[in-house]
């Protein structure tokens, strides 16, 4: 390894500006890694689809080998995390772990993936909250408004202290997970009419019709799971509470959405929600068309009543907000660790004097979202169809090839700098099974992509298909030269890459 690769110390002066510190405990961020997954989102909408989209019946069974590869990842990934503390997350890790050209190439896959997957979600909340709106009170605007006033609303949380963001998320998931939870319970107590049918998992089933595309369809419920190294410096306790928060997650993620996409399934009936005919004759169709994502707001209603039924639609979109803040806060840290660091301007590296929150890399964040979605309403382009499919399922398959190489990149980092105590199943083993099974999914993900964009398993393909992953690799091969680039003509710059950077002062007020 030369000598570039070495870590260069940083300045004293860095401790003038740093993020909001000591800021958040394990379950603060068990908070932002669960509200960006949208739990009420992810089981009406994405499973709901999953289930007739892929015709697969098994669709519940699939959330338990995802969850044991994902809690493989989370073993290295948690145990490299005592010694990384760096908002850059992914990048860091890659950086210190395979070296920090292969880092900024990561650095930019995860400023595409997470941009893509906060922008995206605009358009489904855009639409939510619009039907919300003129369905209970009558107010009539075009869902780009609400976009806006949503983004109006997160640009200034995103300035605001971390703890603050943290109490917004726990309020809204809290009362989205009951949403969910009353639901299971009403059909369990009173199931559809296959009755408390298993056949949900069923190994066999499950993969027995478009395994692929289920998988892939799946994993990007877990979205999210691995962002508490983000915020590890702003933790209490970064050794401990990136690791606890990660592992709770995991874990309560995969049991949460095995149990609700199972019980969603039994409320129709595992063979209506997978038919599109059956779907139209109970009831479950917008326009006439069999609508998947109807199944929890009408079965729901039907036993809660239509109190329940309210509540579920007003929380669908505070869903979507609540993913929408928490991504921003993870795009606009990822920025600001690049920026500190001078592999981008160094304005985005700058913090708020009072708040400690990354105000720069945040208004940056807010301004790219609200012109994305400014593009979209332009070209009249259907808000759910191209913006939220487009973009979250470009924003997942990111996210998947990111924890693929940091897998990788922790058996590297353990390998060059062994720690005593830790053995070869934490530090090798593990991460290197975790990282060979997620490049499985990645190689899924990629060769189903087609069906992620068209909501088809036969559908002709689709320009998309090839343009969305060229702008993920076109990016990450230009991170790769820029890291180059650096090495060769700006050692002071490449010998922070990862390694936390020196900070510039903080900015005066807002």
């Amino acid at each position: 390894m030369s000598s570039m690769e070495t870590p260069t110390p940083t300045p004293a002066a860095s401790e003038s500006a740093k993020l909001h510190r000591r800021a958040l405990g394990v379950p603060d961020l068990v908070f932002f890694i669960v509200a960006a997954s949208a739990p009420l989102t992810a089981v009406a909408g994405g499973q709901a689809a999953t289930y007739l989209v892929t015709g697969n019946r098994g669709v519940p069974f699939m959330f338990i080998p995802l969850g044991i590869i994902l809690a493989l990842f989370a073993v290295g990934y948690a145990a490299m995390s005592r010694h990384v503390a760096n908002a850059g997350a992914f990048y860091s890790y890659v950086a210190r772990g395979l070296g920090k050209v292969p880092g900024v190439g990561a650095a930019f896959v995860a400023l595409i993936a997470y941009n893509a997957m906060q922008i995206g979600i605009y358009g489904l909340f855009g639409v939510a909250m619009g039907a919300f709106m003129s369905g209970y009170l009558g107010v009539e605007l075009p869902w780009w408004t609400w976009c806006l006033l949503g983004a109006g609303v997160i640009g200034v949380l995103g300035m605001l202290q971390i703890d603050l963001n943290a109490r917004v998320l726990a309020v809204a998931l809290v009362l989205e997970v009951l949403v969910v939870a009353l639901f299971d319970l009403a059909v369990f107590a009173d199931p559809g009419p296959q009755g408390l049918s298993l056949v949900g998992f069923d190994p066999t089933v499950a993969f027995g019709a478009a395994a692929g595309a289920t998988l892939t369809f799946c994993v990007a419920s877990f979205v999210g799971f691995e962002s508490a190294a983000i915020y590890s410096e702003e933790c209490r306790d970064p050794r401990r509470t990136v690791a606890r928060a990660t592992f709770i997650a995991v874990g309560l993620i995969a049991a949460f959405y095995a149990l609700s996409s199972w019980l969603l399934s039994v409320a129709a009936g595992p063979d209506t929600i997978v038919n599109p005919a059956r779907l139209v004759e109970s009831g479950f169709a917008t326009a006439g068309n069999p609508d998947p994502t109807t199944v929890l707001f009408v079965a729901g209603a039907e036993r809660l009543g239509e109190i329940w039924g309210t509540a579920a639609a007003l929380l669908f979109a505070t869903s979507l907000f609540a993913a929408l803040l928490s991504f921003h806060n993870a795009v606009a840290r990822y920025a600001f660790a690049l920026g500190r660091e001078g592999v981008l301007p160094r304005a985005f590296g700058t913090v708020h004097a009072i708040t400690g929150a990354p105000v720069i890399s945040s208004l940056a964040q807010t301004v790219l979202a609200v012109s994305v979605v400014g593009i979209f309403a332009l070209a009249a382009a259907d808000p759910v169809l191209t913006l939220f499919t487009w973009l979250t399922n470009l924003g997942a398959l990111g996210v998947l090839l990111l924890m693929t190489v940091t897998s990788f990149a922790v058996v590297g980092y353990f390998r060059r700098r062994p720690e005593e105590g830790l053995g070869r199943w934490t530090t090798a083993v593990a991460p290197a099974v975790a990282g060979a099974l997620l490049l499985v999914v990645f190689v899924l993900g990629v060769t189903n992509f087609n069906v992620l964009i068209t909501g088809s398993t036969e559908a002709p393909t689709d320009p998309m298909t090839i343009v969305l992953p060229a702008i993920l690799f076109g990016g990450g091969v230009l991170g790769l030269l820029v890291g180059a680039i650096l090495k060769a003509r700006r050692s002071e710059v490449y010998g922070r890459i990862g390694e936390g950077g020196a900070e510039p002062e903080p900015r005066e007020g807002p």
